[in-house]
């Protein structure tokens, strides 16, 4: 028994069971969003305007669109063509195409502010394209970028909690579940908020430790 309540510790590590699969989730669609964000980010800032102005248009509308109903459309697509995805490899694939819409901007931003003159000099100096960007602009790009980045990697693990309408017992999923059952919703809501603190402060933590550092280098 969990100190007065009905809630016993078997109901605790059906939280945590659920907050692993908020973690893979995030972990899935974080990795996901950040590869095609840099790519997409890199085309939307040095690509001619009829590359950049319609990639974004399509990015615009993951940005726009409400990510429930992201994730049911997704799912609904899944039944109409039979694509026999599992409701995890569709929440991982529809959060992943949502962080990076937003994780274009933060790299395309972020290329923009590095000094042309800096491209300029690496280029002069006999750099091709690819060495300059990854030796020159993504490195100075990213200290731009890594506060923001954090922000949205945060956000995403919050947003995990929409999982549970296309079947996912994920954290949010697993308190509603119990709660059903051992009728303490106050409790029940405080642990699952402490369990959201503490997978979120640790990464809020070591991304002010590498901004103080990057800015003392």
């Amino acid at each position: 028994m969990f100190f007065d309540s009905s809630l016993s510790w078997n109901d605790i590590l059906f939280l945590l069971d659920g907050a692993i699969v908020t973690i893979a989730i995030t972990l899935a669609s974080v990795a996901l969003g950040t590869i095609l964000g840099v790519l997409f980010g890199l085309v939307r800032a040095g690509a001619l305007w009829w590359i950049s102005w319609p990639l974004g248009g399509a990015l615009d509308i993951f940005r726009s669109v409400p990510l429930l109903i992201q994730l049911v459309l997704f799912n609904s697509f899944n039944s109409m063509f039979r694509l026999h995805w599992s409701p995890y490899v569709i929440a991982c694939i529809c959060l992943g195409i949502y962080t990076a819409a937003f994780c274009t901007e933060l790299v395309r931003s972020g290329v923009l502010a590095v000094p042309p003159a800096t491209r300029r000099a690496a280029r002069s100096l006999g750099m091709s394209w690819w060495q300059e960007v990854v030796s020159i602009t993504l490195p100075m790009a990213t200290r731009i970028v890594f506060p923001s980045w954090i922000g949205l990697s945060l956000g995403v693990m919050k947003d995990t909690s929409l999982v549970l309408w296309i079947g996912i017992i994920e954290l949010l999923r697993s308190s509603q579940i119990i709660t059903s059952r051992v009728q303490e919703p106050l409790l029940i809501l405080t642990i699952t908020g402490l369990i959201y603190f503490l997978m979120s402060f640790p990464i809020a933590r070591l991304g002010a430790h590498l901004e103080r550092r990057w800015q003392i280098q």
